[in-house]
């Protein structure tokens, strides 16, 4: 392995958005891939946390959301129609397999 790699490697910062809820809360995620679809686009990001350990000690909740556009400016929708979030799942699956080098 060659040392630019390693370092390419080292330096991995992950694209954080923060989200407000209905409840005024605010939580940071990690954007892990985006995808079009049908004419829209769609993220697919996890809650983040600044320590490692405590990503790793709790189950990964992957939440698919609709990118929208409204008065010219653009703010993220929960997936929440069972046909949408079907399709839109099956294309993160298929390229979060692909990128990741995993069987989901």
């Amino acid at each position: 392995m060659s040392d630019e790699r390693s370092q390419d490697e080292l330096d991995y910062t992950p694209d954080l958005i923060t989200l407000e809820d209905e409840a005024g809360v605010e939580h940071t995620c990690e954007v892990l891939d985006a995808a079009d679809y049908n004419g829209e686009h769609y993220l697919a990001v996890v809650p983040y946390s600044e320590k490692p350990e405590e990503m790793l000690e709790q189950d990964a909740q992957l939440v698919l959301m609709r990118v929208v556009e409204e008065n010219g400016e653009e703010f993220l929708d929960i997936v929440d129609d069972d046909e949408e979030l079907a399709a839109v799942s099956e294309v993160f699956r298929s390229r979060l397999e692909e990128l990741y080098d995993i069987e989901l």
